[in-house]
This record gives C-alpha cells, sequence and structure tokens, in this order.
C-alpha cells in the first residue's frame, strides 16, 4: 500500500515538474494573467467610447416592452439590423447591468478574458506557434477598446465562434454546429465561415449527418426567431438578414483609397463578390481538397456515396453505403476556416473598426502557416496593427492593409497542404 502511495506521489510529482518546464503549457497561463490584469487598468483609467451601447439598450427596450415588429426597434444610431439572438443578448446584459456602463464594462472584461483563453486552447492544441509567438494574441490596442470601451456585440459574436471552433476541433460537430447558429444569431459576419465549414463538415460526416448537424443549427435560429416570424416575419427576415446593405463610405477601413461613387456602386459590390467566389473555389480545389484530387472530385465522391446509400441494391448492407469516414487533423480544421474567414475578410467591402475583432485572433496563425520568415511575419502583424489603428482611415492605410492582407495570402496560398486526416481507419 505504501509503494503504491509513493508511485502516485512521484508520478504526479513527474507531471507537475512537466507542466511547470513547459513552456507551452505555462505561457498561456502567463498571459492570461497579465493580460486580466491590463484590463483591469484599462476599464479602470481609460474613458469609456459612446457609440453603440445607448442605442443597443434602446432596441432592447422596446423587445421588452412587447414590440415585435423589428422596423419599429429603433435606437439613436439607426434601425435594429442584427438577427434575434442579439436581443436576448443585450437583454440578459441590461438585466445583469441595469443599463450602466461600468459594470457592462466589467462584463465585457470577464469575456475578454474567457474568448482568450478558448482561442489560446485552440492555438495549443493545433501547435502551429512557437510559445513566445502566443504574445502577439495581447498585443492589439484595438482589440482591447473594442471589448471594454466600446462594448460592441461583434464581441459575444466572436466568442461563441471561437467556442464553436473548439468543439469542432475535438469533433463534437453537431455541439459546434449549434454554438455557431447562435453566434450568427448574434451577427452575420460569421457566415464567413460557413463555406468552409460546410466542406470540413463533408469531410468529416455522412450526409446523415450534415443533414442533421444542419438542421440542429437552423432549429437555432428558428426558436430564437419565433416570436417576431409569428407576428411580423417579413420584416423580421428583410432587416436582421440584410444582404445588401451599403456602409458610409468614411467609415470604410480597408476600401477608403476607392472613390466614394465607385466604393458605393452595385457594380463595386458584384466585382468583390465574384473575388470572394472565386478565391474560396480555387483554395477549396487546391489547398483544402488537394488531398481528395481537388474540389470536383470530391464533391463526386459525396454524390457518389448518396447513390450507393439510397440504392436499393446495398440497402442490405449499409456499409456498402458509406464512404470511409476519418477524423479530421485539428490543424487542418483550423487553417480552412481560418483562410475561408480571411478570404472574406479581403474582399467585404466595407471593414469598420470593430470588425477588426473579425479576424485579428486568425492573424498570428494565419502568419505562421505560411513560409515566410519570422521578422516578415512580424512586421506583417504590426503593419495591420498599425492601419487598423489610424482614425480617421485614409488611402494609405487602407491602401497598405490592403497589400499587407494580399502578401498574407499569397503566403498561404504557396504554402504547404497538410495531410487533413489523423489516420485512415474508420470511425464509427
Amino acid at each position: 500500500m505504501a509503494d503504491k502511495s509513493a508511485t502516485r506521489r512521484h508520478t504526479s510529482e513527474r507531471m507537475a515538474s512537466k507542466i511547470f518546464r513547459n513552456p507551452n503549457l505555462i505561457f498561456p497561463f502567463a498571459l492570461i494573467s497579465a493580460d486580466a490584469l491590463l484590463i483591469s487598468l484599462i476599464i479602470a483609467y481609460v474613458p469609456y467610447t459612446k457609440i453603440d451601447w445607448d442605442a443597443y439598450m434602446s432596441q432592447v427596450i422596446g423587445f421588452l416592452g412587447g414590440e415585435r415588429d423589428y422596423k419599429n426597434l429603433k435606437g439613436d444610431t439607426g434601425p435594429l439590423v442584427y438577427p434575434a439572438g442579439f436581443l436576448y443578448v443585450y437583454a440578459a446584459i441590461r438585466y445583469v447591468t441595469g443599463g450602466e456602463v461600468y459594470p457592462a464594462q466589467i462584463l465585457f472584461g470577464i469575456l475578454y478574458i474567457i474568448n482568450l483563453g478558448i482561442i489560446l486552447a485552440v492555438y495549443l492544441k493545433t501547435d502551429v506557434l512557437p510559445w513566445w509567438a502566443l504574445s502577439l494574441l495581447l498585443l492589439s490596442k484595438r482589440v482591447h477598446s473594442i471589448f471594454v470601451l466600446r462594448l460592441f456585440n461583434d464581441c459575444f459574436t466572436m466568442l461563441l465562434l471561437h467556442a464553436s471552433l473548439a468543439s469542432i476541433i475535438y469533433q463534437r460537430w453537431h455541439l459546434g454546429l449549434i454554438i455557431f447558429s447562435g453566434a450568427v444569431s448574434i451577427k452575420m459576419n460569421v457566415l464567413l465561415y460557413a463555406p468552409p465549414l460546410l466542406i470540413l463538415m463533408l469531410k468529416a460526416m455522412d450526409i446523415t449527418g450534415v443533414i442533421s448537424a444542419l438542421a440542429g443549427a437552423a432549429l437555432v435560429q428558428i426558436l430564437l426567431a419565433l416570436p417576431f416570424i409569428i407576428s411580423y416575419p417579413f420584416s423580421y427576415i428583410s432587416r436582421a438578414f440584410n444582404l445588401g446593405r451599403v456602409f458610409i463610405h468614411f467609415w470604410s477601413v480597408n476600401f477608403k483609397f476607392v472613390p466614394e461613387p465607385i466604393f458605393v456602386s452595385k457594380s463595386f459590390a458584384v466585382s468583390l463578390l465574384i473575388a470572394h467566389l472565386g478565391l474560396l473555389i480555387a483554395f477549396a480545389h487546391y489547398k483544402w481538397c488537394k488531398h481528395e484530387g481537388g474540389l470536383l472530385n470530391f464533391l463526386h465522391s459525396i454524390l457518389v456515396s448518396i447513390k450507393l446509400r439510397l440504392s436499393p441494391s446495398t440497402s442490405k448492407n449499409s456499409n456498402d453505403g458509406h464512404r470511409s469516414l476519418k477524423v479530421l487533423k485539428a490543424e487542418h480544421i483550423v487553417t480552412t476556416m481560418f483562410v475561408g474567414n480571411f478570404i472574406g475578410i479581403i474582399c467585404a467591402r466595407s471593414l469598420h473598426y470593430q470588425f477588426y475583432s473579425w479576424y485579428f485572433y486568425s492573424i498570428p496563425y494565419l502568419l505562421w502557416k505560411t513560409r515566410y520568415p519570422t521578422l516578415l511575419r512580424v512586421l506583417l502583424f504590426i503593419g495591420i496593427e498599425f492601419c487598423w489603428n489610424v482614425y480617421p482611415s485614409n488611402a494609405f492605410s487602407s491602401a497598405l492593409l490592403l497589400c499587407l492582407h494580399f502578401v498574407i495570402l499569397f503566403g498561404l496560398w504557396s504554402a504547404p497542404s497538410e495531410f487533413p486526416y489523423v489516420s485512415n481507419t474508420k470511425t464509427e
């Protein structure tokens, strides 16, 4: 008995020693602690910036007052343009904080730290960055401001997106899709992740699993929107999912160098949409589905498996109707998701300052997926941060930002594609 206790004690001591000697494990905890202190100091000493908070609270008050017509839910910055999940989240925030800014800042500070913890867990799971490069995730003045000095709904959206990504890399696909749908219900920018996510789902699950996961995600949207769909369906759908909005040229961070008449034109929007789709198809064919023989071969294999599954001749032996499903590597999942979103960021007609949170946490990962030298990676990171802190943006800063984005995209294109699967064994 004593020998067993001594053995357990020695094993625990060895494990503890291993943890504390491994910078890949101890450094993230140090980063979270340091950033928690920094967040506390920002809340205490940096003045809050009034932008959308009052508008959010006005829209929530209308909702809590019984208004279900989206065209009547307005604030001082305009009408409500977010899906129903936004109202539930900010109604809860109003209940907890009483609508006051300071307690809301504390709440968003906690949100920031939780989000940082999740994204660090994703980075550690992929093991793409060296341990010291994780510190880059703390070095954005703009992102700290977005969370605790502006209180934007983008913060909750990205927290849920990162939680969804963490679930997926641990092969919890249905849970990940439900959380992903929750993120979409707060702000639609998360749909930029949808095309790469669909490809990953088709790789990791059979058609039945894909349909059931998508059905779960759709059910979340329906349940959250039900009070509005029952009362004023057209008003809700047209305003909460308005894909034709034209943003003000002055606030554009990425295309300020484009003359305003061109910026607001339909032809410019269509050109960017074509570029977006073209880049997605190119990366899907030559990078994401490379080991499956390209996008067309991959889609063809899925169609064949569906036909076999539905064929009466194979109904007696269900295994004949299944593709050989494999477990996807965490690195392949994260790379595909981050690159797909990054393509959407490059082709977005207008990026406002809070939109930086849509992809900031993926920048270090994307930089280390290129084959660029470390010094160039760090310079690219600094350059992007510089562009996002120029206020108001100008022709130079926006042109520079676009160039930096293209340099990263070229590095991702020219980098080798990792093998996507953990093993060649079938999964149940």
